[in-house]
């Protein structure tokens, strides 16, 4: 109970990793604005450059790729460290070679969904592109 318990938290971490509003706090802190009442009104990198310039939108768009860059280390990380412990031992009938693959692909799944309902953002956001490159480019 305690290893499914734990899981889930390391899944609302990574969801928490994406939610991070990055181009909906550079147009507040650089212009004082609400990106997404511009432009494409999407909280992303391309919107973030059609609104506040290209320097801006490359510091979304590297933060957006670290995003599902860290989901996906932090996972990789957790997971097997979670079985190492003696009071959070995985069920008998769960092989930890087998699951942590999956446990890194649904961490990638809830930093993507994090990106694109953000719980900041009252359940909106960006496309996810520059997060799910992070993402694949983590698990490549």
């Amino acid at each position: 109970m305690i290893f499914w318990l734990a899981s889930v938290v390391g899944l609302a971490i990574a969801y928490l990793f994406g939610s991070t509003p990055t181009g909906y706090l550079a147009g507040k802190l650089l212009k004082g604005i609400d990106i997404r009442q511009h432009g494409s009104k999407s909280t992303g990198a391309t919107n973030v450059l059609r609104t506040l310039g290209k320097w801006p939108a490359l510091v979304v768009l590297l933060v957006d790729m670290l995003k599902g860059v860290a989901a996906i280390v932090f996972a990789s990380w957790f997971y097997p460290w979670l079985a190492t412990l003696p009071s959070v031992t995985p069920p008998t009938a769960l092989d930890l070679q087998t699951w942590a693959p999956w446990a890194v692909c649904l961490a990638g799944l809830a930093v993507l969904l994090g990106h694109s309902r953000s719980v900041w953002l009252n359940f909106t956001g960006g496309k996810s592109a520059a997060t799910g490159l992070g993402v694949l480019l983590a698990i490549s």
